[in-house]
């Protein structure tokens, strides 16, 4: 390539690039207005799920954690990547003993027929019931308890049951629809012998509010930000007009939002955006999700480098195939090539010769790839920061008048591992979204394993032996 070629090419990189950012900048207005509509989707979901996009699930927890609970139970978490089997000992006094694994979950696994992911999580759960048998005294004519944290969309009734309305993220069992996940998992249990009541069935957002609230009673909300995204809160009881069953004495209702599957003529979709959501076999679904999970925001910087590549020549005369690759670029390395702070961005040639197999990349060249980095995860961090500010409008916690600390239990890989992205959340809520003396008031905090510790608490609080 001629030096008249490589200055024509860096220009067009440099527009490129720049047009790029301006696509993905949502300005505070907007974030504004996103916030704005998703509260009228969150209410009309409240009235009716059909009419709204964000379908807000009744999970019939009415009550929280006082904290005080005790007696040995079991959790089994099913997220977008992992699969974690507890054992958790409640002592009183929010403390409690921990034992867990951890498994990750083989994609032909995700994408099978159901009965074989729940003969697979059954059998996890047998490993853990063998290592830790020593640990537990099954006393005379009582079972097991379980709570289980189920990470997908479903319609429940009672508390210990729900059918699975769809699939997100990467799992794709279309057998699995419409049946009951409680059921489903007993089944596998039974046919392994394992003797344990599943108590308790919490999509993973509620669980990190029961489990956020069992550490700390200012709790009143939970966010997950890892491969998926989702939130739950604490709502008024008389609030909730769709029929769903007898009201809770509590006054009070858990509400799983499901706001990842949030859509608004607002919400400022690139061709990128577009392009993915063609390829996604949940097409038109999950478009928030998309925008910020940790799922799809790899795959978004791919897709833009790709095209930098096929039409700037980012990394010389051809591109590369294995950028070819659909979601080759995991956003774990996204953020690794976000977060070098060496000279000469070493960690962006490691991991781009390593999972992208292009070598010999100019300082300039990876400065582009990090500005990349940069810009989809700063447009996922603000709309996460705009879906918070829709959950604390709900709880009318985003004005002067409610004094007192409003707490956010976050959750997830995404928060916990991609500093870029969790400092720029704060900071955009903090000082652009609410008002100085409010942020001062509302405290986004990480609990470790809180969706897992908060199933075994929902499962406690409704033991079929409390008397």
């Amino acid at each position: 390539m001629g030096s008249c070629e490589n200055v024509k090419n860096g220009q067009k990189l440099e527009k490129m690039v720049k047009k790029i950012e301006e696509e993905f900048w949502i300005s505070v207005e907007l974030l504004k207005q996103l916030a704005d509509d998703m509260v009228l989707m969150m209410r009309k979901g409240l009235e009716d799920a059909d009419s709204s996009s964000i379908k807000m699930l009744v999970s019939y927890v009415d009550s929280l954690p006082s904290g005080n609970e005790e007696g040995c139970f079991y959790a089994l978490d099913l997220g977008g990547t992992n699969l974690r089997v507890m054992q958790v000992k409640l002592q009183g006094n929010r403390t409690i003993d921990l034992k867990a694994e951890s498994y990750m979950v083989p994609p032909k696994i995700k994408t099978g027929k159901s009965h074989e992911l729940f003969d697979y999580i059954a059998e996890k759960v047998s490993h853990v019931f063998e290592m830790k048998e020593d640990d537990f005294e099954i006393l005379p004519g009582k079972k097991r308890e379980l709570g289980f944290t189920f990470s997908f969309p479903v319609h429940q009734t009672c508390i210990n049951s729900g059918t699975l309305l769809n699939w997100t993220k990467d799992y794709d069992a279309p057998d699995a629809i419409g049946k009951d996940m409680v059921k489903e998992l007993s089944k596998a249990l039974e046919k392994r012998a394992i003797d344990v009541n599943v108590t308790a069935l919490l999509n993973d957002t509620v669980g990190t509010l029961a489990g956020g609230r069992f550490y700390d009673k200012n709790v009143v909300a939970a966010v997950i930000l890892g491969t998926g995204m989702n939130a739950a809160y604490v709502e008024q009881s008389d609030r909730i007009v769709k029929p769903y069953g007898l009201p809770p004495k509590s006054g009070q209702m858990v509400i799983n939002t499901e706001w990842g599957n949030f859509n608004s003529s607002l919400l400022p979709l690139t061709v990128y955006d577009r392009a993915l959501d063609n390829d996604s076999p949940n097409h038109h679904k999950q478009l928030l999700e998309k925008m910020v999970s940790g799922r799809y925001l790899g795959e978004i910087v791919r897709r833009i480098l790709l095209q930098l590549a096929d039409d700037a020549a980012l990394f010389g005369d051809s591109v590369p195939p294995k950028l070819q690759q659909h979601y080759v670029l995991g956003t774990d390395i996204v953020s690794a090539m976000h977060g070098d702070k060496s000279a000469d961005l070493s960690v962006v040639g490691k991991c781009l010769e390593k999972v992208l197999e292009i070598s010999n990349v100019s300082l300039e060249k990876k400065k582009v790839v990090v500005k990349i980095c940069e810009i989809a995860a700063t447009r996922g961090a603000r709309l996460s920061a705009a879906a918070i500010l829709a959950i604390l409008k709900m709880l009318g916690k985003d004005k002067l008048a409610n004094v007192g600390e409003t707490v956010v239990a976050i959750d997830g890989s995404l928060f916990a591992k991609y500093q870029e992205f969790k400092s720029c959340l704060q900071k955009t809520l903090a000082e652009e979204l609410l008002d100085e003396q409010v942020s001062k008031m509302v405290l986004l905090k990480q609990f470790k394993d809180a969706s897992g510790i908060g199933a075994a608490v929902v499962a406690a609080s409704h033991s079929i032996y409390a008397r």
